[in-house]
């Protein structure tokens, strides 16, 4: 779901602020892209549904119960299935929720960002911190166990005291699954203008990781699990749709902008393609109306891309890439034959920052916290 009431002033997303959205037609445009690509896809059972955005809980749950009545009509989608939908606490409103669970959404991934008020309006949100407590209180109620909370750190002039206050008190009334990213100041942002023209201050490097240190001794300490490198979750509310993807499991995207990866079986296809549909709205709603689909780029993903993007994805995970998931996508060479050898993996090892062992390969907490720098050795090795 594309659409945003307003745009905040660090998204570079692919979201769009119109006066009217004409929703039936989007509608009826998701489910027909969807029915399409599962049709392509051959695929029998989904394991989990997201609605992202945007924001999606702009739309009207009987579009929501349109494209879960499209999956479950084109592959079997069990009752237990995860079926999320990031809200924002501006559009949260309990009867809209209530409408949500009716149409099959169990689980919500609300994007606070904030709990003050001078930094939600730096960010350009809609809601006060007020109003986001009270949504996830509304949606605890609705969804319990099963609802998530973002929060953004390294924010400019945010301080480390600022931040654990922030945490301290995030603790007091959030769920079981809290994410958290660092702000990246993206080119073409109102926020990255601000900073770069001296309005704001860059937030320095020892400072954001120290906040990312502090935010791991809270929540580890508070009983969460981090199971990913921006995920944290207790009482096993980890989640399964974003587990699939670091995983490298395949996946259908639908609507402007997604992305997929995923095997043609009806094409005859035996390799995984990357798809990425149309972004703007509507140029991809005429796509899909003539064509069924807005896929504007496929490429078939080599094996060395398919084992690339496993490494990647896989080592944001506490338990990194296990010697099974390997061999699915390398039956010929096991970790231990590309990076158990001598080299930059076997260094990393001995540097503290990268495990190989019986479980498979995997980050330390220290090499999880410099994993982006970890990444560029990892992959000149597996390349050769």
């Amino acid at each position: 779901w594309p659409y945003c009431r307003k745009r905040c002033s660090y998204c570079n997303f692919n979201t769009y602020v119109v006066p009217a959205v004409d929703e039936a037609a989007v509608r009826s445009c998701l489910v027909r892209e969807a029915q399409t690509l599962l049709r392509l896809s051959q695929v029998h059972s989904v394991t989990s549904v997201f609605f992202g955005g945007g924001t999606p809980s702009l739309a009207s749950p009987g579009t929501i119960a349109a494209v879960l009545e499209a999956v479950a009509g084109a592959a079997h989608l069990p009752a237990g299935a995860e079926v999320t939908l990031e809200a924002n606490p501006s559009s949260t409103r309990a009867s809209a929720l209530d409408g949500f669970r009716a149409a099959g959404v169990n689980r919500l991934s609300i994007g606070v960002q904030s709990l003050d008020d001078a930094e939600l309006r730096m960010l350009g949100r809609e809601h006060t911190a007020a109003e986001a407590l009270k949504a996830v209180e509304a949606a605890r109620g609705l969804f319990p166990g099963r609802t998530s909370i973002d929060l953004l750190f390294g924010l400019p002039g945010q301080s480390r005291d600022a931040w654990a206050q922030g945490l301290e008190a995030t603790l007091r009334f959030c769920d079981d699954h809290i994410s958290l990213y660092q702000l990246t100041l993206e080119r073409g942002t109102a926020l990255a203008a601000q900073v770069r023209g001296g309005a704001l201050p860059a937030p320095p490097q020892d400072l954001l990781a120290d906040m990312y240190q502090t935010a791991r001794n809270v929540l580890v300490a508070a009983g969460f699990r981090h199971y990913e490198v921006s995920n944290f979750a207790r009482k096993g509310a980890l989640s399964t749709h974003n587990l699939s993807y670091w995983q490298a499991e395949q996946y259908i995207g639908v609507g402007p902008g997604a992305h997929g990866r995923f095997v043609l079986r009806a094409e005859g296809g035996c390799g995984r393609e990357a798809r990425v549909q149309t972004l703007e709205p509507v140029a991809w709603m005429r796509e899909v109306q003539s064509q069924g689909h807005g896929t504007r780029s496929r490429a078939v993903l080599s094996p060395l891309e398919q084992l690339e993007e496993l490494l990647s994805l896989g080592l944001r995970m506490d338990e990194g890439i296990t010697h099974k998931r390997w061999g699915h996508f390398s039956p010929q060479l096991s970790l231990q034959a590309v990076f158990g050898e001598p080299g930059e993996a076997r260094a990393l090892q001995q540097e503290g920052w990268l495990v190989l062992d019986n479980g498979g390969l995997r980050c330390t907490w220290a090499g999880l916290a410099v994993l982006d720098s970890l990444l560029p050795d990892l992959l000149w090795q597996l390349q050769r």
